[in-house]
């Protein structure tokens, strides 16, 4: 099965079959689990749809620690049944669903106290593997081992000597969300669903008290169009509430915005072969492999100020710095930071005033007839909340419908992967790319990579790295555009490529390149180029001004100096 291109065209096109139709299912939220659903749906044969009013992933779903896994800490609060659920997802993901987008990492766990704190954490770490075993797809991973302080330091040279007196060395699994996200929408358009970005609801279609649709508004070529649905599922995370406002719905539950920062540092700053779990008074601090980087976080606040555009103040940064700090032996400054970002967690109200002990756990809910809410829950059971989301609208079509099966479907560019990486040097010699950069499109596209060397073969100059972002090639900006949704230069510097967080200029000195490669496919113009260069950098702008704000009031209100663009 070839994987459906997300160019303008195909864009335009899903957006009046939606309008021509009715479907079964209407996605509204094109995050993680707005996406998974819209998978789930189409591949039990239901007519489906998804729309998105910014980017795939624009919010909290690009915007996360970038990991997959079984969640080591709720071992501690006893709650067995999430960690046992997390960890088979894991397992699917990197054995069968997704293993060109899903990797192992390492963690060292410093022990800082002799005795019982390594019996401690060894049972539970212990445990997290043989859960992960237990659950049938957990095989791949090694297993957990006890280092001493020698040997710790030996894997971590980064740590000081005194910040620890032994270590515990597991496994979990890492991947970029945005670009998984992206993968899971190109998925489930390749079953038949017709999905939109930049196609933002207004409001609910109502016949009596049942929701029978929504209306669409276009915010690239303008104009409004009603979708009618004989479900509608509500997907949209921490705009849960906003979204349920719309047809005077709260539902039985809220939604409460939790904010994450997290700091991203060049690989040469960390001297380390292996990722960091740091305790901290209130939850755990992670240092993460990235690439040639490091991401370090996260925090875990209370927010209700602007949820597009999350903001990092300084008190967030010095927080970070200090904990990680505490245990480095050449401690990070504020010059060391490439990039910021912040996102928000949607979690369940009604349990605790502390965001950090609100619950991860996700729920569904029908507050109306034909209108189905999904909410909560964690980035690694995405596929799980997306079967309880259409398990629930199902119940409303009132005719028998196929049982979930994306258990057993591979995302687009997992067939194949592993032929290919196994061949990487022969697609190297044939593409005349060096092997490092056939497997670092591996690791992004999969098999979808062939994709991109069609490109490069009909246009060379596309194998030449962006300026200032030599991680990523002028292809990958041109195919954002043509194959993945990409509509504005910030889709492609934040989401689709990572240089926004990755470089120290924050992709400034790229952007204009960029936007001179996506101009072809979008049918930009001069003027049109200079507007989307200027709105990025003044973007970066206005995140650097949040980043110097003593707190959230003044960062937020730095932050959206700098609107969003708009098409029309």
């Amino acid at each position: 099965m070839r994987t459906p291109t997300l160019g303008p065209a195909e864009r335009d096109a899903a957006l009046t079959r939606m309008a021509e139709r009715e479907l079964d299912v209407l996605v509204v939220g094109g995050g993680v689990v707005g996406a998974g659903t819209a998978l789930d749906a189409a591949t039990r044969g239901l007519a489906t749809a998804l729309v998105e009013a910014r980017d795939w992933a624009a919010g909290t779903s690009s915007r996360s620690s970038k990991l997959i896994h079984g969640g080591l800490r709720y071992l501690e609060m006893l709650d067995f049944a999430l960690v046992r659920e997390a960890l088979k997802e894991r397992g699917l993901l990197l054995e069968r669903l997704a293993p060109h987008l899903v990797r192992p990492v390492p963690f060292l766990y410093p022990l800082q106290h002799l005795g019982w704190e390594r019996l401690y954490a060894g049972t539970g770490v212990a445990l997290y593997d043989a859960m992960s075993v237990s659950s049938g797809h957990g095989r791949g991973l090694p297993v957990h081992r006890h280092l001493t302080r020698k040997r710790a330091l030996r894997v971590a040279p980064c740590l000081r000597k005194d910040a620890l007196v032994g270590a515990l060395q597991y496994y979990d699994a890492q991947m970029d969300d945005a670009r998984f996200v992206t993968t899971l929408v190109r998925t489930a358009a390749s079953y038949g669903a017709d999905v939109a970005n930049r196609a933002r609801v207004v409001g609910f279609l109502r016949e009596g008290e049942r929701v029978v649709g929504a209306r669409v508004r276009d915010l690239e070529q303008g104009g409004e169009f009603e979708v009618r649905a004989r479900q509608v599922v509500n997907a949209t995370g921490v705009w849960t509430d906003d979204t349920q406002a719309m047809i005077g719905e709260r539902g039985q539950f809220h939604v409460r915005a939790s904010k994450g920062i997290h700091l991203v540092v060049p690989k040469d700053r960390i001297h380390s072969t292996t990722g960091l779990i740091l305790r901290t008074e209130k939850s755990v601090l992670f240092v993460i492999p990235w690439g040639r980087h490091w991401i370090v976080g996260t925090t875990d606040t209370d927010w209700d100020l602007d949820k597009a555009h999350p903001a990092a103040s300084s008190a967030d940064i010095d927080y970070l710095l200090d904990h990680v700090n505490a245990v480095l032996a050449v401690p990070l400054t504020r010059e060391d930071v490439e990039g910021v970002y912040a996102g928000l967690r949607p979690l369940l109200a009604g349990e605790s005033d502390a965001t950090s002990k609100l619950s991860r756990e996700h729920t569904v809910a029908h507050p109306a007839p034909g209108l189905v809410v999904v909410a909560g829950g964690k980035y690694t059971t995405y596929r799980v909340m997306a079967k309880d989301a259409v398990d629930e609208a199902v119940h409303g079509l009132d005719r028998r419908v196929a049982d979930c099966c994306t258990e057993e479907v591979p995302l687009a560019g997992a067939e194949g992967y592993r032929a290919l990486w196994n061949t990487r040097a022969r697609l190297a010699q044939s593409s005349g790319l060096h092997v490092a950069r056939i497997e670092h499109l591996l690791g992004r596209y999969g098999s979808l990579t062939e994709e991109i060397l069609e490109l490069i073969a009909a246009e060379p100059a596309l194998a030449e790295p962006l300026t200032g972002a030599d991680d990523y090639l002028r292809a990958e900006v041109v195919y954002a555009a043509s194959h993945e949704g990409a509509r504005h230069l910030d889709d492609v510097l934040t989401r689709r490529t990572r240089i926004s967080i990755e470089t120290f200029d924050r992709g400034t000195r790229c952007a204009r390149e960029a936007a001179e490669l996506m101009a072809p496919v979008l049918g930009w113009d001069r003027d049109r180029v200079e507007r989307e260069t200027e709105h990025y950098e003044k973007r970066v702008e206005a995140e650097r001004e949040s980043q110097r704000q003593p707190d959230d009031l003044t960062a937020d209100a730095a932050r959206l100096g700098a609107p969003d663009i708009q098409s029309v």
